[in-house]
């Protein structure tokens, strides 16, 4: 069957980024000023990407949204961006170094009033929130070795029809090499798994970007 999917190239990623919603002159700006940072602004989901998590935000008509994993903030734009009238967005994360280019970058795109920024370890912002908090959304793209224990976190604390994306889960290819080994893989390995094996949630592996999970709480 496999004759059945497209394989990327520069010319077809192009013509997806070229045919989703596309960046604003903020979003673009904040791209670049990334960019200068560096190889670590890999860690920056994709334009696509950005595209797809404001339609899910917008398709489960998410008030109250979570996100693992900021960064300098442009997929918790782009879910600030897809939230109903009055939505939040709490955002997780550890590092002091990114805070300030994030919060420019949501307040030029007035989206800042949206989002509240907690610097401490992740699962410890998401154990302090009560179990009946009916997360709308969640976004997960952190430390892999911590993924199981933040969907742990999340899944109960979702309302029915809630939906946790977990960005990264095909990891380059590398979860179907068994010649990779290291600690990030087996994580992700070891998650997707998990997330297949649930019975509270129904699981689907969408590829785009680096592959994200999408996770349907029941």
């Amino acid at each position: 069957m496999t004759d059945r999917f497209l394989m990327m190239t520069d010319e077809l990623h192009r013509y997806i980024v070229d045919h989703s919603q596309p960046l604003s002159d903020v979003e673009a700006d904040l791209f670049a000023e990334t960019a200068e940072l560096g190889p670590i602004s890999m860690m920056q989901i994709s334009a696509d990407q950005g595209a797809f998590l404001t339609a899910l935000t917008r398709a489960t008509g998410a008030r109250f949204a979570v996100e693992v994993g900021t960064f300098t903030g442009y997929s918790a734009l782009r879910i600030a961006a897809g939230l109903v009238s009055g939505g939040r967005l709490l955002c997780c994360d550890v590092s002091e170094e990114w805070r300030a280019i994030a919060q420019k970058y949501w307040a030029l795109a007035g989206v800042d009033d949206r989002i509240e920024l907690r610097l401490a370890p992740a699962i410890d912002t998401l154990n302090s929130l009560p179990m009946d908090a009916a997360i709308d959304f969640a976004f997960i793209d952190a430390d892999k070795p911590g993924y199981e224990a933040y969907y742990e976190a999340l899944v109960p604390r979702m309302r029915p029809g809630g939906v946790i994306a977990v960005d990264n889960t095909l990891w380059g290819g590398a979860v179907v090499d068994p010649a990779v080994d290291d600690a990030d893989t087996a994580a992700l390995r070891a998650f997707n798994e998990h997330a297949l094996a649930d019975p509270r949630t129904l699981t689907a592996i969408v590829a785009t970007g680096d592959g994200v999970t999408l996770n349907v709480v029941l």
